[in-house]
């Protein structure tokens, strides 16, 4: 459950600061980064394995995780799958090596995010920021029917919560947001940011929510690594493909490997 609405910026004091769960066994690494977070006014709440990290997650006080691959007793990895059996909280890996590996089976296990230590408190913090305005987030073109209502409806779109008209054209910016995309069997509602499949509701990770937002926002149409970098990941440089690729296919499985084409050489569509 998240405990505040956005970042705190450096200096900046707030009644409620963001809370970050970190999990790092290494002593030394764990206290800079905590000092280096509490500076720029995050609360960090600090767990020295996976074991420990995983019952301090259980109490529920944090915002976000920021998870060390190797630790003793239960690993990263296995701490992020463990997360994601029961929880949607944004997840960041940190990587001593970058290895290839490390960054796949993180993404692969639901994290949202990584990045490579040792890692500037800048870039980290720029990190911080870009997921947790994730778990906030409802796209303008999603939440109006944006190019999804202009380019020929997928299925319908629902203003009221009802099948039927969308509503008047004058209609608030705050009706809008409670818009309703279908698609097929699947069900949007971009004001609740709630999804169900056949009825059936759907626990989407914040990364993979606004994933589906975005491809929501644009169905049948290509858009391309670079693009979703920049739109769901908030990336204002070129950034890992991977990450898209593997949100991708987290994504696949929860709402069927169907309603997300490849297009080879280009990326993504939603179909309609």
């Amino acid at each position: 459950m998240s405990h505040a609405a956005s970042a705190v910026g450096a200096g900046a004091s707030a009644p409620a600061p963001v809370t970050i769960l970190l999990v790092e066994d290494d002593e030394v690494i764990r206290r800079s980064v905590a000092m280096a977070l509490e500076r720029y006014g995050y609360h960090v709440i600090a767990a020295g394995d996976g074991l420990t990290g995983l019952e301090l997650f259980r109490e529920g006080r944090h915002d976000l995780l920021l998870l060390d691959v190797m630790l003793p007793g239960l690993d990263g990895i296995g701490l992020c799958r463990r997360i994601r059996e029961t929880g949607t909280d944004p997840i960041l890996m940190m990587s001593a090596r970058g290895d290839a590996l490390d960054v796949v089976s993180g993404l692969e296990a639901g994290a949202d995010d990584y990045v490579v230590k040792p890692v500037d408190t800048a870039v980290l913090v720029a990190r911080i920021r870009s997921l947790l305005r994730r778990t906030t987030f409802t796209p303008a073109a999603a939440a109006t029917g944006g190019r999804a209502d202009q380019a020929g409806s997928p299925g319908r779109l629902d203003q009221s919560g009802q099948s039927g008209q969308s509503g008047q054209s004058g209609q608030s910016g705050q009706a809008h947001q409670h818009a309703r995309l279908v698609f097929g069997e699947l069900a949007i509602d971009t004001g609740g940011l709630e999804v169900s499949l056949s009825g059936e509701p759907v626990a989407l990770a914040p990364t993979e929510l606004r994933l589906l937002l975005e491809f929501a926002a644009n169905p049948g149409i290509v858009l391309d690594r670079q693009t979703l970098l920049r739109n769901v990941w908030d990336y204002g440089w070129d950034g890992d493909t991977r990450v898209v690729d593997l949100c991708v296919q987290r994504l696949r499985k929860k709402i069927g490997a169907e309603r997300i084409e490849t297009v080879r050489g280009f990326g993504y569509k939603l179909r309609r």
